[in-house]
């Protein structure tokens, strides 16, 4: 455990040192010569005589500069750009429209990030936790009905009989409908967020926080994906030789619902599942095991997931919006500390994962 510590410890600082080197080299000189354009714009857009938003006084402006500039005519073309993603920025964004717009890394421009920063984090931790219970209760759920359908006896059903054929009927009815609504739900669950979310609603207010989430549990096959990777592990791990030698001696192995010798359905649904005196609790439990390196992938799927939600509803108010405003509008400073942030959660994510996995082997290495 010592040693991954010490990777992820140099890993953050070399990461944090490559950001500072891009701040301090990268991002200065660029943030200069942008100063002196944004001057620039600034003070061709409130020139009174020339109205940018009229096509014909854009026209003229482009071939005066054309006639006093012909030598440069791609640095024209790239001063009007300027000018109309000036004008985008005053109509669009909220802090433009106010007219006190941060510029650089002040404190006045790093005080919203850091409570937008403590929303993500936030939403970040409550759909991870709601996305690990609801994985392990689908997959617990998969796994006992495969299991009852594995000890189930065909029904010899003789088909001159009547009522023998309605039965047919019915039951052939009930699979079909169950495949549909499982096609269906698939469809949902598989399907990326911004489909799911503008099929349901048009408008997204800054404070949906409940909308988000649930879009980052349902979307983007996150739960699908590592609910069948922990059915997975359960089902390699009831085909080892422990279980038949728990169950000869004497631990119920009936996967039957709310049984004396079967599986309590309420264990399944709460959020410490506990199974006593059932061969299926040695199974949860090393296959739980398991999945807990697993963590550190489904946390880099969730933080992309989120970002793409954010940006692709353009939700006011949440950080990976904003990180899509400072890099449409060139502020790579402040998108760059943005970037290292989302990189914090992630690596802080891996580091408390090994930590859990460490502290689960040391329980297994005493009960050895």
């Amino acid at each position: 455990m010592k040693k991954k510590l010490i990777d992820h410890a140099f890993s953050i600082l070399f990461v944090t040192l490559t950001f500072a080197m891009l701040l301090l080299f990268g991002v200065k000189g660029e943030t200069a010569d942008q100063h002196k354009n944004d001057a620039l714009v600034e003070s061709l857009v409130h020139q009174h005589a020339i109205d940018f938003g009229n096509p014909l006084h854009k026209s003229l402006f482009k071939e005066t500069l054309n006639l006093f500039h012909p030598d440069q005519r791609a640095k024209n073309d790239s001063l009007l750009q300027a000018i109309d993603s000036y004008r985008m920025e005053q109509f669009t964004n909220q802090v433009y429209k106010t007219g006190s717009t941060p510029k650089g890394l002040s404190l006045q421009a790093l005080l919203p990030l850091a409570g937008m920063y403590c929303n993500f984090i936030l939403i970040y931790v409550v759909v991870m936790a709601i996305s690990y219970y609801a994985a392990h209760t689908a997959a617990i759920y998969y796994f006992v009905k495969r299991k009852q359908r594995a000890s189930s006896h065909p029904m010899t059903i003789d088909t001159k009989d009547r009522y023998s054929r309605l039965r047919i009927t019915g039951n052939m009815t009930v699979l079909v409908l169950q495949t549909v609504l499982k096609g269906i739900a698939y469809l949902i669950l598989f399907a990326p967020a911004y489909i799911i979310a503008y099929s349901l609603k048009s408008t997204f207010e800054s404070g949906g926080y409940v909308f988000m989430i649930v879009l980052g549990v349902i979307s983007n096959g996150l739960l699908v994906t590592y609910a069948y990777k922990f059915y997975t592990f359960l089902l390699n791990e009831s085909r080892k030789g422990y279980v038949q030698n728990a169950i000869v001696k004497g631990l119920n192995n009936s996967y039957e619902w709310n049984t004396p010798d079967g599986i309590s359905f309420l264990s399944v649904l709460k959020l410490k599942k506990f199974f006593p005196s059932h061969v299926f609790q040695h199974i949860y439990k090393n296959a739980r095991y398991q999945y807990i390196p697993t963590m550190k992938q489904h946390a880099s799927f969730l933080v992309t997931g989120l970002i793409i939600i954010e940006m692709a509803l353009n939700i006011q108010g949440h950080l990976c919006y904003e990180l899509l405003q400072d890099i449409l509008y060139k502020r790579i400073d402040i998108a760059l500390v943005i970037i290292f942030g989302i990189f914090l959660v992630v690596k802080a994510t891996e580091v408390l994962v090994d930590y859990w996995f460490f502290f689960e082997s040391q329980q297994y290495e005493n009960k050895s």
